[in-house]
């Protein structure tokens, strides 16, 4: 039920959106990587402008995604531990003889 609000509420406007964006932006643009010499044809780019709109939010977005997954780096490595700590103690319980593990609980009837 979430996806399915995800999908039309974000992802439909969104897409219409960045549909609009791209007919808008279809007229060839030049993108230059020397600021000393613009007209370097070995160092310039003559594409749409949403092309390289897309190529800009494509890499915010794996930038934005890589720093995310970076900083959340010590919860993961928390969770690996507590998650060993747990099955060591399961595995400590469950040897444990049945006289060491004190009073049993009742079964349940029903």
């Amino acid at each position: 039920m979430f996806n399915r609000f995800m999908l039309i509420v974000v992802f439909v406007p969104l897409a219409v959106i960045l549909i609009a964006l791209a007919v808008a932006n279809r007229d060839p643009v030049a993108f230059t990587l020397d600021p000393f010499n613009p007209g370097n044809p070995a160092l310039t780019m003559t594409l749409p402008l949403f092309i390289f709109l897309f190529v800009a939010l494509a890499i915010g977005m794996i930038v934005g995604s890589l720093a995310t997954w970076i900083k959340q780096g010590r919860y993961r490595k928390l969770a690996r531990q507590r998650g060993v700590e747990a099955e060591n103690l399961r595995q400590a319980v469950s040897r444990a003889p049945a006289a060491q593990q004190g009073p049993s609980l009742p079964k349940p009837t029903g």
